[in-house]
């Protein structure tokens, strides 16, 4: 399946291939309303690190649900905040946050969406998934990433100077806006996520954002991208950059889908590595 808009597909724009097996064991935690039949998810193993769930303070009655995964070597580690997609904290970003892990970082994806009490990987109807994202405004999700921040600089096993940011699709656009409002942030790239709503405020970056994305993103016109392009140089942002893959579509890092683009993806995870490296967060 190809997400076509950042924030949510509506139901027109599907023509969905769903797994036929979708109940199988080895694909239970991936988000059925996006699975491709031809999907070959990538699948990092946990040897070698330490995988636990958090509950961070955040003010709110509940604490905010992450997943972690980290290094079991002993030592404060840089550390990658991974920001989901409309579908939740699913086995595809949990495997991201294994990918980090292997590299040496502690990988923290937060459950931005926890408050609804809606498992969202399971659902398959898109109207009701966009429901429950919408329910995740703007100031809880960024004062829910600046919780993590502040939890991470308490932790033992984390460097709380090296805290980078990397999101997907609707977790795209809050790397962007991250980066203008958590002064923890050192470095962020967004795959994929809305700017319309951002342009205007890319003066406001404190720190600097490396945008992937894709040229066949019907979701995300290249006007946009452009337009970005121009409000980054006119506010002297020379940190901040945006990698636009031609022929790639919207979501195409995304492995367990139809959008996936090998290719595309490898380089822009290559590209992640060094901006992160470039601004400290390694």
């Amino acid at each position: 399946m190809l997400l076509t808009r950042p924030e949510g597909t509506e139901p027109a724009d599907l023509h969905l291939t769903r797994r036929a097996a979708v109940g199988s064991l080895f694909f239970a935690g991936y988000a059925v309303a996006a699975l491709a039949a031809e999907a070959q998810p990538i699948a990092t193993p946990a040897d070698g690190l330490i995988i636990e769930e958090a509950l961070i303070p955040n003010g709110a009655d509940k604490p905010l649900p992450a997943y972690v995964a980290r290094p079991a070597k002993a030592g404060r580690h840089p550390v990658v905040i991974v920001v989901n997609e409309i579908f939740g904290v699913h086995d595809y970003i949990k495997d991201i946050c294994r990918r980090f892990a292997k590299l040496g970082y502690v990988a923290v994806a937060p459950e931005f969406f926890y408050r609804s009490g809606v498992n969202l990987p399971a659902l398959t109807d898109f109207k009701e998934i966009i429901k429950v994202v919408s329910q995740a405004s703007v100031d809880q999700v960024d004062g829910d990433v600046k919780a993590t921040s502040a939890w991470i600089k308490a932790q033992k096993f984390a460097n709380g100077a090296k805290i980078g940011i990397t999101g997907f699709c609707w977790g795209g656009a809050v790397v962007w806006r991250a980066a203008m409002v958590d002064p923890d942030i050192k470095a962020g790239v967004a795959w994929y996520g809305q700017l319309k709503p951002l342009i205007a405020r890319a003066g406001e970056l404190k720190a600097p954002v490396l945008g992937l994305y894709g040229g066949k993103d019907t979701g995300i016109p290249p006007a946009d991208v452009e337009a970005m392009q121009a409000a980054l140089k006119a506010a002297g942002k020379t940190g901040s950059s945006i990698q636009l893959y031609p022929d790639a579509p919207h979501g195409f890092h995304a492995d367990y889908r139809a959008s996936y683009v090998k290719a595309d993806a490898e380089d822009g995870w290559r590209r992640l590595l060094a901006h992160f490296k470039a601004n400290g967060v390694a």
